[in-house]
């Protein structure tokens, strides 16, 4: 028995959790959040547990790790995981801390192993997490089955790969057979990341998604993105056009046709599935709206797939066209700090400066991100003062931001095990 993990400290944080949860049942949905959700150290904490720690999270791509050894790194607050490629083509995750005296296995962010092997006294390990060899220093009474990594929950579906940390993360499969209808078209097995960006953020991981959630910043923020993009997310929406309408229609046409699928599907408010026109007369987010790639994806044949955006809370959302996927994770440091991954994915025989060429490619994201990361970083700023109160959103323009902050308020309360079986209106008394 490990008596360290009965030793009774307290939780520090338990006043912060009680406070959190009481701040959630008093806000008014309709505006932002009080200011300690944006910039107080404690709260964060309270975010990873209750949020980071227990939720279904975005790891990487299926292809990122194509065969046997493969394997990618990622770090969720305090916790390396790593998520390889075993025998027989199985992803497995598993806590990057070995079982000896605790020293990551894997330092680099990718790469390819015949076995994990400790850097530090050469544990090492199948690729499916059991302990194959620990040296005959351990003694005779030393059990190798004793040791194995500790694993982490795992599931993949249309080319992502999903970890979660709890030991009993929310149901998602419903979701992910969704997915993986959505994703045929694009064979992402045989997908490359053509390139990635890494870009670091001064301002609270829900900023960053509030930011991504809706496009009322877009027409004085984003004129590369809005070369190509149409802000509605679908002809229900009450801003839509009928110009708009109009194309949809023309475009679902073609799309029935070719067997691609396109209509709206959401999951609660934690995923939605919807693919909707590009700005007519562009057919992929590049600078002047032509292909980024000559060859498209898996068995794509048109070109003039506008753009599926897939979302995944509480940190991912994706652009999926014809040519090209983008895919984007959100992951926090600290109150203040996130880190923004930004993956280009191309199909795996694409051939980089015939195919497609980097620097075009990523132009328009890459300019999108940076803006973004500026109107973060000032929203952080005046956040921080002692003149910010929770203000108001548009129930129209800014929409998302509100299903989002609906969806963190009811999963902070779920899983605080406050008022599991109230629903956020309810708790609202509305």
């Amino acid at each position: 028995m490990d008596c360290t993990q009965n030793l009774s400290l307290g939780d520090p944080l338990e006043p912060v959790r009680k406070a959190t949860a009481q701040m959630l049942h008093e806000r008014d949905h309709s505006f932002s959040l009080p200011q300690p959700f944006y910039n107080d150290e404690r709260l964060f904490q309270v975010d990873m547990q209750e949020i980071f720690h227990k939720e279904w999270l975005i790891a990487g791509m299926t292809s990122e790790i194509p065969t046997k050894g493969n394997f990618l790194t990622v770090q969720i607050g305090d916790n390396p995981i790593i998520v390889i490629r075993g025998a027989e083509g199985q992803i497995h995750a598993f806590h990057n801390v070995c079982r000896h005296r605790g020293s990551r296995l894997c330092v680099s962010d990718k790469g390819k192993v015949a076995k994990l092997v400790c850097p530090y006294h050469q544990w090492t390990y199948e690729l499916d997490g059991r302990l194959l060899f620990a040296g005959t220093e351990m003694g005779e009474g030393f059990k190798l089955s004793d040791y194995n990594l500790k694993p982490v929950n795992c599931k993949t579906a249309g080319g992502f790969i999903f970890i979660s940390l709890a030991e009993n993360p929310p149901a998602i499969d419903e979701f992910l057979s969704t997915l993986a209808h959505y994703m045929e078209p694009y064979d992402m097995e045989n997908t490359k990341v053509a390139v990635q960006s890494v870009m670091r953020e001064q301002a609270n991981w829900k900023l960053v998604i509030e930011n991504n959630r809706e496009c009322y910043h877009c027409n004085g923020s984003h004129p590369e993105l809005l070369n190509t993009l149409l802000e509605w997310d679908d002809v229900t929406d009450p801003r839509a056009s009928q110009a708009f309408k109009d194309q949809v229609a023309e475009c679902t046409t073609r799309w029935d046709k070719d067997n691609i699928p396109y209509a709206h599907a959401s999951f609660g408010l934690r995923n939605r599935i919807v693919r909707m026109p590009l700005l007519k007369g562009t057919v992929s987010m590049t600078m002047d709206g032509k292909q980024g790639s000559k060859k498209l994806m898996g068995r794509i044949t048109d070109p003039d797939l506008g753009s599926m955006r897939i979302l995944h809370l509480p940190h991912s959302w994706n652009h999926c066209m014809g040519d090209h996927l983008i895919n984007f994770t959100v992951w926090p440091i600290s109150a203040q700090e996130s880190v923004v991954i930004t993956k280009w994915l191309v199909h795996k025989d694409a051939v980089e400066g015939v195919d497609y060429d980097v620097a075009r490619l990523r132009e328009v994201w890459d300019a999108t991100n940076d803006q973004d990361r500026r109107l973060g970083e000032e929203n952080q700023r005046g956040i921080n003062s002692t003149a910010y109160q929770p203000g108001p959103y548009s129930k129209t323009y800014e929409f998302g931001v509100i299903n989002f902050l609906d969806w963190y308020s009811e999963r902070m309360l779920n899983n605080l095990d406050d008022t599991p079986a109230q629903t956020l209106r309810q708790v609202a008394g509305e």
